[in-house]
């Protein structure tokens, strides 16, 4: 599984404050709210690159609040339509590598809000139509109450290192060219730490000393709502060599850290903070 493949650590964080979740707009839609219409996987850009303004598109309804970027409130919305816009459609790996953390954050929201409404409409238990639960991320039944909230979908990145040398591996889907981190999804009743070392079990045949987290960064790549959570853990022998499972992964192999190869992830994946930081630890 590739959650990861495709800033550092210290700049993200100087960049998250200027986006809250919060969502509860008591009023409807300004002229300067910022809009994060949603196509698909796609959402709108202004020309020049940055996210358009309510006012700055035809006047449409469905508009959803999503939270606020460094206190501006910002409302989604899902387009049926998106030639009737003026703009740029643009993925989300796209805005990440362009946009600011913060706005890249909101963005991947938006898309995992909108998504969500979509393919959760109807009540799973009685099949009555959902109506929104004022002030959260949540669906309510009018008939038998039951209540839906966004998916959080949690998943493992981990840098395995001995000394001097950083593990890396090709992915069998996904970006493919890319040499990436060993990477998975958490089991229900599973902790983070267990999931990394299953993870790697299974991917690479390797065993770690207690891995230590480093940083974690929401991401719009593997679905909406999936949050990664960063790892760098040694490995008990460092004379053992990966066993790749041929399912997830076609190579893996120990790289100096001093000389590692440039086909790496982007700047904006916590897969890159968490190999940045190995090479600064030398």
């Amino acid at each position: 599984m590739n959650p990861g493949g495709t800033g550092s650590p210290t700049s993200r964080a100087a960049d998250a404050p200027g986006f809250r979740p919060v969502a509860d707009h008591a009023r409807p839609p300004e002229p300067d709210d910022l809009a994060l219409a949603v196509a698909g996987r796609k959402l709108l850009t202004g020309a020049d690159g940055r996210l358009p303004r309510i006012g700055e598109l035809p006047a449409r309804t469905g508009w959803v609040a999503v939270g606020t970027l460094d206190g501006v409130p910002a409302w989604a919305t899902e387009v049926s339509d998106p030639d009737s816009l003026p703009g740029r459609w643009r993925s989300w790996r796209g805005l990440a590598a362009e946009l600011p953390a913060a706005a890249a954050d909101l963005a991947g929201r938006a898309l995992a809000v909108v998504t969500w409404r979509r393919t959760h409409r109807w009540c799973g238990a009685c099949r009555a139509e959902l109506a929104d639960v004022p002030g959260e991320t949540a669906r309510r039944c009018p008939t038998c109450g039951l209540t839906g909230y966004l998916p959080l979908s949690v998943a493992v990145l981990t840098a395995i290192t001995r000394p001097g040398e950083l593990l890396l591996v090709r992915h069998a889907h996904g970006p493919t060219e890319l040499w990436a981190l060993v990477a998975g999804f958490v089991e229900a009743g599973e902790s983070l730490e267990a999931a990394v070392h299953r993870e790697v079990a299974e991917e690479v045949g390797l065993t770690l000393d207690r891995p230590a987290y480093v940083d974690s960064q929401p991401w719009a790549l593997s679905g909406p709502g999936t949050l990664l959570a960063g790892f760098i853990a040694t490995v008990t022998d460092p004379a053992a060599e990966p066993v790749v499972d041929r399912a997830e992964l076609t190579e893996a192999r120990w790289f100096p850290v001093d000389a590692l190869p440039a086909e790496l992830p982007p700047a904006y994946s916590l897969s890159r903070w968490l190999i940045d930081a190995v090479v600064a630890r030398g």
